[in-house]
């Protein structure tokens, strides 16, 4: 039994590095955008301080996040603006927007992972790659996204500050 739960341990901790690195690529994109994405995809996921030493599986995973969010980021973005009241996704802060179109994308329109867990993990990137509101901001707005889908999120805490900016 421990040794599975050792397994389960080390498989969502390569789900949630994939996430991180899909999010620091597509952040910096949003923020310097290139010509080729595949190219620059490929520098970053070979720099020796990001993302050398990870497994070909974290990496491929990345690869897959940042082509989905690609391939659907008017959707994402449409979702974004009925849920988000007085802002549009352009006005967001860049790492807030960047996270929450990664976790629409997995929490609701792929249905990858739970939306509860959508939500932690959208709450737990926005605390480590965002500004001190953006943790609070990004939970609000995917609490706002599951009441959109119709998908039931109690337990998770529902925070504030979805409408206006973090």
């Amino acid at each position: 039994m421990a040794d599975k739960r050792k397994f389960i341990g080390r498989k969502f901790g390569a789900i949630h590095r994939s996430r991180e690195l899909a999010v620091q690529f597509l952040y910096s994109q949003d923020v310097c955008p290139s010509r080729d994405v595949s190219d620059s995809l490929e520098l970053f996921l070979t720099l020796d301080d990001v993302a050398q030493d990870d497994k070909p599986e974290v990496k491929a995973r990345c690869r897959e996040l940042v082509r989905q969010v690609r391939e659907r980021m008017d959707e994402i973005d449409a979702v974004l603006l009925r849920v988000v009241t007085g802002w549009r996704p352009e006005r967001m802060v860049s790492v807030d927007r960047t996270i929450l179109r990664l976790m629409v994308l997995e929490g609701f329109l792929m249905k990858s992972l739970p939306v509860k867990s959508a939500i932690s993990e959208a709450r737990t990137l926005a605390g480590d790659f965002g500004t001190d509101n953006s943790a609070r901001f990004v939970n609000g707005v995917m609490h706002k996204a599951a009441r959109y889908f119709g998908s039931e999120s109690e337990s998770v805490e529902e925070g504030e500050g979805v409408n206006g900016g973090s």
